[in-house]
């Protein structure tokens, strides 16, 4: 009886490594990282307001903008947003901005 327990015990440690490693795989694929061109931006609150904007979409892991470059740059999990909602919100606060090529 023991024996069966021991593989029990070992097969659910398997089982358990296994899924770990695929849902970290799977996030790690679903973070994307992109720039967009930020129109409208021309003092240094700007790239602020831009930031505040972008962070608060659900699903957004970091964002910064730069005034010099009238960019800003997005990290975000793809499972819960996506580029057209970033746009949308730099859009909604008084800067449209596409994604940069």
């Amino acid at each position: 009886m023991p024996k069966k327990i021991l593989f029990f015990l070992i097969f659910l440690i398997a089982i358990n490594a296994s899924f770990f490693q695929t849902a970290i795989a799977a996030e790690k694929d679903s973070i994307k990282t992109v720039t967009l061109a930020v129109k409208n931006m021309t003092c240094r609150m700007c790239p602020i307001t831009i930031r505040k904007s972008l962070e608060k979409v659900d699903g957004v892991i970091s964002a910064s903008a730069d005034l010099d470059s009238k960019t800003a740059t997005v990290s975000f999990d793809s499972r819960k947003t996506n580029i057209d909602a970033l746009i949308a919100a730099t859009t909604n606060a008084g800067y449209p901005s596409t994604l940069k090529r």
